[in-house]
């Protein structure tokens, strides 16, 4: 009776007392089809060495958060500028500009940063740090250059090349207890509950300073005995565009 029934709510009669269907034919006359076997993934683990993502940023006295000559009264002498500052306007004036680049391995690994400085006297620089901050925002130091390479040669002819491992962050961070930078060295919270406990956990790997970068949160500065508090110029880390890498 079903088959009669379907048949005349859903066919027309034509010449021999065929059927033709009007709409779809009945769930029985469909076929089903395999679904399709995904192909596998090329997997090759020696590949995670490999340049993954890369970040890069412009150093301009532009980006820093406030003239030298504001600096708060509370700061220590040794966080001072020593010789005399100029404001962002001179240092834009005077050529004060960098471009730089930060690469990430595919594991995670390791870090690789590149930075060209022009107009800037390399012989007054006397720091050279990563930060984490928004732009505008005067940040704790995640990595201090000068635990991992010697700055004052590295940087002399103004192209500045060093490897950033977990241990330059760790290094980073003790550093601060205690020492002449300790004031302004606290490391990067990582805005993330920890099953190590209640106390705020601290950015101590490349990975988490992958995960900072994603967000926007990382920038360069470089600090001379002129702008020793602010810095001299600073360049918030952005996506570099391929054309670039």
């Amino acid at each position: 009776m079903r088959i009669v029934r379907d048949a005349f709510l859903c066919a027309v009669l034509i010449g021999g007392g065929g059927v033709a269907w009007a709409k779809e034919p009945p769930e029985s006359a469909k076929t089903t089809r395999p679904a399709a076997t995904p192909t596998s993934p090329v997997l090759d683990p020696s590949k995670g060495t490999e340049v993954g993502m890369v970040f890069e940023s412009w150093l301009t006295p532009h980006q820093e958060g406030d003239e030298e000559a504001n600096t708060p009264s509370s700061v220590p002498k040794q966080f001072r500028s020593q010789t005399p500052s100029l404001s962002r306007a001179e240092r834009e004036a005077a050529g004060h500009r960098g471009h730089g680049q930060l690469r990430f391995s595919k594991d995670l690994s390791r870090a690789w940063v590149d930075v060209k400085i022009e107009g800037v006297n390399t012989a007054e620089i006397n720091m050279f740090h990563i930060h984490c901050g928004k732009p505008g925002i005067l940040g704790p130091i995640l990595v201090d250059f000068a635990v991992a390479t010697d700055l004052k040669s590295n940087i002399a002819d103004g192209m500045f090349s060093v490897e950033i491992r977990n241990e330059h962050i760790v290094k980073t961070t003790e550093h601060g207890h205690g020492s002449v930078i300790g004031a302004f060295t606290m490391g990067c919270i990582i805005p993330s509950p920890s099953l190590s406990g209640a106390k705020p956990t601290k950015v101590l790997t490349v990975a988490g300073m992958a995960q900072m970068a994603q967000s926007g949160d990382l920038y360069f500065n470089l600090h001379t005995t002129g702008q020793t508090y602010y810095g001299d110029i600073r360049g918030q880390l952005l996506p570099a565009e391929k054309a670039t890498r």
